[in-house]
């Protein structure tokens, strides 16, 4: 699972003239420079894209005035069984995970229940990095903006250990382990198991939001109509785990399910002022040297990745798990929004279409 995938790479001169065309049809949408792109420009480029970048199928949607302009699902969910992509296929969201379980996150500080800068430990001490002190210093800030001095996740190392980089809020490492932390003080803090965490955030969030597949802990329908993961048009083998809250990485859904939660935080919805001010807050800016800079990235709020570009400053994050990529954006001031969901591993596609959506 990685962050979010450069915003500044520009696509060849092909696909730049190509973005012209069909520009003055009727039936389009606006782009972040406010231009008018036909519904059957971006049809095809995605037909062709698709086939180019071997992905199998694609769910996404558009975001204009906080409105769904646009939602096409395209493609194949299996390749050999040949299912077609539909509105009720669902695809994983990997790290999308992450900033949705920082906006669940602010729900417990707007009501008083988890305060940012105290450290974790006073709610629940961490018997997996007990041996190292520096532990204590952890808050839920420094989680959601990954500068706990944890590793992404212990597993890619030989020992399978928990161990840490740096004293907590010294420097910047994007950790999933920060984020498992959290979510098992939000859980002790309901005197409940990990899992149960679910049931919290269908009641916080997905049900007053309306999101009918945006879930952590997948149930029979989603399982049952899941797209299947793809890596260089060939089918592999997934990491489906049904019975596991995972704040960094479990989360699925498909576009205009997701677009719902996007939706709300363009319009600033489920939070309090204050809680919304906290949440898109740069937490720190980047050092010119740092491999994100190259990815676009210039700095990190509480759980989105934050880019200047030439049309204003967008919040972003991407994701990544074995067979699947995301990548979701929004401009909070022109209330507009893109959210992409495919099934290939890596895939450029989503940055490139996004890309291809505003002229670049």
């Amino acid at each position: 699972m990685k962050y979010l995938v450069s915003l500044s790479i520009s696509l060849s001169l092909s696909l730049l003239s190509y973005c012209q065309q069909n520009i003055n049809e009727n039936q389009s949408i606006k782009n972040l420079l406010d231009k008018e792109i036909a519904v059957d420009s971006i049809n095809s480029f995605l037909e062709l894209a698709m086939k180019q970048h071997k992905v199998p199928g694609i769910s996404l949607a558009i975001i204009n005035d906080s409105k769904v302009v646009y939602h096409t699902v395209k493609g194949y969910a299996d390749v050999e069984k040949k299912q077609i992509v539909t509105s009720q296929t669902i695809f994983e969201g990997a790290s999308l995970s992450k900033p949705l379980f920082a906006y669940f996150v602010m729900q417990f500080v707007d009501a008083g229940k988890l305060d940012l800068d105290t450290p974790l430990y006073t709610y629940l001490p961490y018997t997996d990095i007990a041996h190292d002190e520096r532990y204590k210093k952890i808050t839920a800030r420094m989680v959601l903006s990954h500068t706990t001095g944890f590793p992404n996740w212990r597993t890619d190392f030989e020992d399978k250990k928990l161990f840490m980089s740096f004293d907590p809020g010294t420097s910047f490492q994007y950790s999933g382990e920060g984020y498992e932390y959290l979510a098992k003080v939000l859980a002790h803090l309901h005197d409940i198991d990990k899992v149960e965490l679910e049931k919290v955030y269908q009641q916080k969030i997905a049900q007053p939001l309306g999101l009918k597949y945006t879930k952590y802990v997948q149930d029979t329908y989603n399982v049952k109509h899941k797209a299947s993961p793809y890596k260089d048009g060939k089918r592999i083998e997934g990491e489906d785990e049904t019975d596991v809250f995972g704040a960094a990485f479990s989360i699925h859904s498909e576009a205009k399910d997701f677009s719902k939660w996007l939706i709300a935080l363009l319009d600033q919805k489920g939070l309090s002022k204050e809680g919304f001010n906290e949440l898109f807050k740069t937490q720190l800016t980047l050092p010119e040297n740092a491999i994100q800079r190259q990815e676009g990235v210039t700095g990190w709020t509480l759980g989105f990745a934050e880019a200047p570009l030439p049309f204003g400053t967008v919040y972003a994050h991407g994701g990544n798990n074995p067979g699947y990529t995301s990548l979701f954006v929004i401009h909070r001031e022109k209330k507009w929004g893109f959210i992409m969901f495919t099934n290939a591993d890596q895939s450029m596609l989503p940055l490139q279409t996004l890309m291809y959506l505003n002229g670049q």
